[in-house]
């Protein structure tokens, strides 16, 4: 497959000089696979993790992209589970700079990062590096959408030294400060989770309890995806968010799922589709459900 025409570029080349966009295509990945970026050009991570506990370093192991490094979200994209802060509670910036420092991506290093479900897991290394204001996009239709070659076993980056910068805080949210404001008639919730978890009718294992944060809509993060697994343009997402009720005014919307994972899926397609920037709860109904002193709904 040769270089992409500008129609099929998701927005500017960064490793021109542009602002990388949220979503790039598996033509743009080949075009800078073909041309032979150096290591500082471009990194691509695998991202990829399963709820149902399979492992994703051994899906990694048996056939990834060509160059593509490893990163493992419960232990570099996450910090150890607690009660208070759900399943996947951000890492300190600390632990984050030395994760990514191992994994060989540098400072300004742009980064694509995939999985195989259409984003529900690569999408929150993503979000968390573009909260920080460094170059990293989803690679839309992830590894189903790569139709070159694979490479099986490990690769490895030059690892590197990177520096720490904290995480901005009106960009994650705690369990507090959602509870706050609930009352606030221009806060917008969305459940990123599948329709049976968010009523309550079809939970899952690691659900809490049943139902949902009181008000919020439910865009659940598969209902995005198109027939073939990925987002497509930013027309096509903006139309799909409004469908499942998301005002396309929206402002400041906070997005949340199980853990704090999927729900970065709808932020990035949210940024995508040129709405309003969006914020995380990160303890998600993993914290939420958990608190049996807080409301939970269970209808729509």
């Amino acid at each position: 497959m040769g270089a992409p025409t500008p129609n099929q570029q998701t927005g500017p080349d960064p490793i021109s000089g542009g602002a990388m966009p949220p979503i790039v295509t598996v033509d743009w990945l080949r075009h800078h696979v073909e041309t032979g970026p150096t290591p500082d050009d471009l990194a691509l991570v695998d991202v990829r993790w399963y709820l149902d506990g399979r492992s994703g370093l051994d899906a990694y192991r048996a056939g990834h992209i060509p160059g593509a490094v490893f990163v493992d979200l419960d232990t570099d994209l996450a910090a150890p589970a607690d009660s208070v802060n759900g399943r996947h509670p951000l890492p300190t910036p600390d632990d984050f700079a030395a994760a990514l420092g191992r994994a060989g991506v540098g400072d300004a290093t742009p980064v694509v990062a995939y999985d195989d479900t259409g984003g529900g897991s690569a999408a929150r290394l993503v979000w968390m590096l573009r909260v920080l204001g460094l170059p990293a996009a989803l690679l839309d239709g992830g590894l189903p959408a790569w139709d070159g070659d694979v490479a099986t076993g490990d690769e490895f980056r030059p690892p590197t030294a990177r520096t720490t910068l904290p995480w901005p805080d009106d960009r994650f949210l705690d369990t507090a400060t959602v509870r706050g404001l609930l009352d606030d008639p221009s806060t917008l919730l969305v459940d990123a989770r599948a329709r049976g978890r968010y009523t309550g009718q079809e939970p899952a294992a690691v659900d809490p309890r049943p139902g949902h944060v009181p008000g919020a809509y439910n865009a659940p993060w598969q209902d995005l995806l198109d027939a073939s697994g990925q987002l497509g343009s930013p027309e096509r997402v903006r139309a799909r968010l409004t469908e499942l009720g998301v005002p396309d005014d929206a402002r400041n919307p906070i997005a949340y799922c199980g853990s704090g994972v999927s729900a970065c899926l709808d932020l990035v397609a949210m940024e995508h589709a040129g709405l309003p920037a969006g914020r995380l709860y990160v303890g998600s109904w993993s914290a939420w459900g958990a608190d049996h002193t807080l409301p939970n709904e269970t209808t729509p």
